[in-house]
């Protein structure tokens, strides 16, 4: 009887461990889904839960760091882009939105390096490279 039950018990583990990674996986196509019908609030909650489950998951920072652009709240989508960039140091786009964020702080120094950087690694963003020096040159007249 014990051998049964220990088998049951093992069949029950798999079974609720399989169940659990699989709906894992979910979070973060369900928070894109959200994100795109621009439901920013139950997209945000799924990418968090997505986080959750993967601490490293770049691209659910990144969609947070989106939401919090379009919620205007800097100080998040600033936290949230340096954590793709210290998870990723070569994600382009993390680096094209925070010279973007830079930008528009008024923060010289630092867009440049952010721009530099993005000149380096650039693959399928280069064309936005010469809008962010553009507006790179904007801020300097400013100063």
């Amino acid at each position: 009887m014990t051998k049964i039950k220990t088998i049951f018990l093992v069949f029950l583990f798999t079974f609720f461990y399989l169940n659990n990674s699989f709906s894992q996986n979910d979070y973060f196509d369900e928070g894109q889904k959200f994100y795109k019908q621009k439901k920013f609030s139950k997209s945000k909650f799924k990418f968090q839960q997505d986080i959750v489950f993967n601490p490293k998951s770049e691209k659910s920072y990144l969609y947070l760091a989106k939401i919090y652009k379009e919620e205007k709240n800097d100080q998040l989508e600033e936290q949230s882009l340096n954590t793709v960039i210290l998870l990723n140091p070569k994600n382009e786009e993390a680096i094209l939105l925070l010279a973007l964020l830079k930008i528009k702080k008024s923060d010289y120094k630092e867009t440049e390096k952010l721009i530099d950087t993005f000149e380096k690694i650039c693959v399928s963003l280069c064309g936005k490279n010469e809008e962010l020096n553009k507006k790179l040159k904007a801020l300097e007249k400013k100063k």
